[in-house]
């Protein structure tokens, strides 16, 4: 596939950083842009890796907040113990390290957008809390007594399940309505296999660029390879293994290199994915099928949440089994 038979903007949507053509991707941004200028709260469905971020970021820049600030906040990537504090804020003296006071990032989101995402994760004694910031639009700081007021939109994102989460007694039903106002789900690559020569077009200029190589064309060997995958890290996944061919690339043509893409349909690799599935399913047992926080899977394999996220998903474990009730 040669760069120069494509035109730049044929394939790329009308949004920053989204790129692609397919029907599935097309009826998102539809979605997007018939919710965006509303108030409604948005749960953005999808794996990890499937960008569900830049749609929430797109929601934001359609809406009437665009002015005003899109705060993210990760609930895997926070400790269940902190996280009122990075939340809500704290008052000086509210806890031992409190040195001074702290605006959370509720607060620093007020009159913006607030992406929730991989909400999911958050722990059940917090699903209260977030519940009643949705229904009153109130909270109070750590250590503080007095109720504040705030005025956000929520876009919350998540790679689980939370239908069967709430029949599993994982999640708040009552959040989950709250929270599944305007669902929309964002197809895996595997979904939209159309798109895959634009995003492969656009991750190897933006990497050429950044290392100072100039990749004119991809092997056509390369893009049948590439097209065949059924990338169970999606768009995330696509973006490190064109990383990763443009850095080896030693003339104008883009190649993957042998082993670049795991051989999953030899035995050996089957064997070691059962061995994979495995060592994590003993982990998720002993964690209570906790993937993040310092006493969760990732940390005690010593992967990124991620990650460890993407295996569990590629190789179908159902870590909710692994829930004490």
């Amino acid at each position: 596939m040669a760069f120069g038979e494509m035109n730049n903007d044929s394939g790329e949507a009308a949004f920053a950083g989204i790129i692609g053509q397919s029907s599935g991707l097309r009826h998102v941004l539809q979605l997007v842009e018939k919710v965006a200028a509303t108030n409604a709260t948005v749960l953005l469905l999808g794996e990890t890796g499937t960008g569900k971020e830049l749609i929430a970021r797109a929601i934001h820049e359609r809406s009437p907040r665009k002015t005003q600030p899109l705060v993210a906040f990760n609930c895997a990537a926070v400790p269940g113990s902190l996280f009122e504090s990075e939340f809500f804020g704290h008052e000086r003296g509210a806890f031992t390290g409190a040195h001074m006071q702290r605006a959370g990032r509720l607060e620093l989101a007020d009159r913006g957008t607030l992406f929730l995402d991989e909400v999911g994760e958050l722990p059940p004694e917090l699903q209260p809390k977030l519940l009643r910031l949705l229904q009153e639009r109130t909270y109070e700081r750590v250590g503080s007594s007095r109720t504040r007021n705030v005025d956000i939109r929520l876009v919350a994102a998540t790679n689980q399940n939370l239908e069967e989460m709430v029949g599993e007694c994982q999640f708040r039903s009552d959040l989950y309505y709250r929270l599944n106002v305007f669902p929309i789900r964002i197809p895996p690559l595997r979904e939209r296999r159309q798109d895959i020569p634009l995003l492969v077009r656009h991750f190897t200029k933006k990497y050429s660029r950044q290392i100072g190589k100039r990749i004119d064309t991809v092997s056509e060997a390369t893009l049948q390879s590439l097209m065949s995958w059924h990338w169970p890290g999606n768009i995330r996944e696509l973006q490190n293994v064109i990383e990763r061919c443009v850095i080896l690339a030693e003339d104008a043509v883009l190649r993957l290199e042998p082993g670049a893409l795991p051989a999953e349909t030899q035995p050996a690799a089957r064997a070691r994915s059962s061995g994979q599935k495995a060592e994590i399913e003993a982990i998720l047992r002993e964690t209570n099928g906790r993937v993040a926080g310092p006493r969760g899977a990732a940390a005690r394999m010593g992967v990124p949440v991620t990650t460890l996220a993407s295996r569990i998903r590629a190789l179908k474990i159902n870590k909710h089994r692994f829930h004490q009730t």
